[in-house]
């Protein structure tokens, strides 16, 4: 039996394009290897190409999450008020389903904007990752991280955009993008 190993936590950030990209080939790298995956997506609709290949990889298990999400400058307070409670109570189910599988790495993607807009208690994500399980690896994505996110990250990954189509007016591409 191989040795226990310390779990490391892991943090894409940054406002270019391939964090998302960066976690899931981790996720294919770990099923790859044999290892368990629990992958979830924050503020994201599901629908993405990635998500529909992560569930068909054994030993990855995607949580599927809002499926009415807009941008947050679109929503209305009651819309708000809803995507905190729904955000709030998938975290905690997110914790405790860590808590009673044995998985290998957590993905928690967009947990950046999540925690930014209130959605996810930066307290609660914090806590979890002080006393997650000690051979569980964890990856954060997202823009404009907290600090505390920073500090407890071993591995501070910044993607930088140095040019993006989104500036001209192009939108997302399916297969790219999507």
């Amino acid at each position: 039996m191989e040795e226990m190993k310390k779990g490391l936590i892991h943090l894409y950030c940054g406002d270019g394009k391939g964090k998302t990209t960066a976690a899931v080939g981790l996720a294919v790298r770990c099923a790859g290897g044999g290892g368990k995956v629990l992958f979830y997506q924050f503020l994201k609709d599901g629908t993405s190409g990635e998500i529909s290949v992560l569930k068909k990889i054994d030993g990855v298990d995607v949580v599927d999450g809002y499926r009415e999400i807009k941008f947050s400058k679109f929503m209305t307070d009651n819309e708000i008020t809803e995507a905190k409670k729904y955000y709030s109570s998938e975290f905690s189910k997110i914790v405790d389903i860590i808590f009673e599988k044995n998985y290998d790495l957590l993905v928690l993607d967009e947990i950046t904007h999540a925690v930014n807009n209130k959605y996810v208690s930066i307290y609660e994500v914090i806590k979890f990752l002080e006393i997650k399980p000690f051979g569980l690896e964890v990856v954060l994505t997202g823009r404009n991280p907290h600090k505390r996110f920073c500090e407890l990250a071993d591995y501070v990954s910044e993607v930088l955009k140095i040019k993006h189509p989104f500036d001209l007016g192009i939108k997302s591409r399916k297969f790219i993008e999507k």
